[in-house]
This record gives structure tokens, sequence and C-alpha cells, in this order.
């Protein structure tokens, strides 16, 4: 029997990113993908024009009913979508027996919020002291830490300032820094950076998705964690850089590349 991963996200209508992307991902590294979902978008590859945030108590109850009877060896969430999910989020994660990464997703590769500004406080409160990893890019991690993060000294600062805050370990990546994608890990071994070279191409949507879901996928095999991070970090350079060209904006990265 294939690992269980989890996936607690929105749904994403193009299949690029969300849980539509999360379980590609999980079945490519071989796994059995669970999916709780937490909020519905309306977008494609050119904009992102409504999103409903469920229930908090439904999403609860689904993800109850998972942990009474097939629950995974590993879970992630995605975009939440508002406080209460947040908290109820965390407030379930506090009976987890596996490891949780949790993925701060706060706007779309379009724009919109998926996180609106209030939640984060609930964020930094509930969810990161029950996060195994937190892997935020610069944009996340600024608006988790309130401070500037530009250079790879800035993103270990970040690092430790999430760390403090409850994360057992993070990864902060640098998606958006100039040059090379180096992504910096911290956990109880220490810095570690993991470096790949940027592809020039507008078809990246899911990226953050895909990595945080390789990872994920990682942890569920019985990877150490830098080793699910490295890995993770393999399958999402060649995710992008073998994208299949879909859609009139920006497309989604390659769900079905090799893993490493």
């Amino acid at each position: 029997m294939a690992p269980i991963a989890l996936t607690i996200a929105g749904s994403d209508p193009s299949g690029g990113a969300g849980i539509q992307g999360d379980l590609k991902t999980f079945h490519q590294w071989g796994l059995y993908g669970q999916a709780v979902v937490t909020l519905i978008t309306v977008q494609n590859s050119l904009r992102l024009s409504r999103v409903e945030a469920l229930p908090a108590g439904l999403v609860g109850e689904q993800i109850a009913a998972l942990l009474e009877d097939c629950p995974p060896a590993a879970a992630k969430t995605g975009a939440l979508g508002s406080s209460a999910i947040v908290e109820t989020v965390a407030r379930m994660a506090s009976t987890f027996q596996f490891p949780l990464v949790v993925d701060p997703v706060m706007a779309s590769t379009h724009g919109p919020l998926l996180l609106p500004a209030d939640t984060i406080e609930a964020l930094i409160a509930c969810l990161l002291p029950r996060a195994a990893l937190v892997t935020p890019n610069l944009p996340e991690a600024e608006a988790l830490t309130g401070m500037a993060v530009r250079t790879t000294a800035d993103m270990r600062l970040a690092a430790c300032r999430l760390h403090q805050m409850g994360a057992r370990a993070v990864l902060v990546k640098g998606g958006h820094l100039e040059g090379d994608a180096i992504d910096v890990l911290l956990d109880s071994a220490g810095f570690r950076e993991f470096a790949a070279t940027r592809i020039p191409t507008r078809h990246t949507h899911g990226t953050g998705c895909a990595y945080s879901a390789a990872i994920t996928a990682g942890l569920a095999r019985g990877l150490a964690l830098a080793d699910a991070v490295a890995r993770a970090k393999e399958f999402i350079s060649q995710a992008i850089r073998t994208n299949p060209g879909l859609g009139r904006g920006a497309g989604p990265v390659n769900h079905f590349a090799e893993v490493p």
C-alpha cells in the first residue's frame, strides 16, 4: 500500500495549484493523496476573480473523517481562507501523529489574496507552533516577520524569527531573489542552502504548492527533512523547466516531472 499524504488547501479549477496540483504531485511521488477543501476559487492562467472560503466547521469535519479512518503519513496546508479555518486546522493539528508542512499561501500567482491580512495573526499564533516545517516565499516571510527579506542574509534572519515563533523548521524560498533561486533551510542541524539556476518562463503557476507537496511526499516516505527538501527542490526545478506551456498567461508547472 502506498503511503498516504493529505493536503488541506483551496481548489484551483485550472488544475495548476491548490488541491489539484498537490494531488498530482502526490501521485507522481507514488503516494495515495487525500484532500480537504478549504476554499473555492474562480481562476485560470490569466486571472483569479473570486474566492469563497468554506465554513470552518465543514473543514474540520473533513479532517476528522480522515483521522477516524485512514490517517496520513504526512500532511500539508495551502490556502486556508479565513482566521476561523486557520484556528480550526491548528486545533486539529494538535492531535496529529504525523508531520505537518505549513505553506503559508497568502496570494495567488495573479495577485489577489487567498489569506486575508487579518488572518496572519491567527496563523502566527495558532498554526506555526504546529508546523514541522513552514515554507514561506519572500513576500510571505516579510508578512509573517514584519521585516524586509531581500537577501540570503535576510532569509536566515527571517528563518530564525519564524523558528522563534514556534515552527520546528523553516524553509524560506528564494524564488523572488535576483539571480539564482536559493532557498534557506533552518532545522535542528542548523542552516543549509539549496540553489537552482533561474529558468526564464512565465509558466510558474503552482510552483509553491508543488514544492511543498513534494516535501510532504518525501516526509510521508520516511525521508529526513533535508533530504526531502533537496529532492523536492530538484523536482520543482524540473517541473518548471519542462512546463507544458498551457494557457495564455501564467500557466502551470509540469506536475509529472521525473522524481529524483
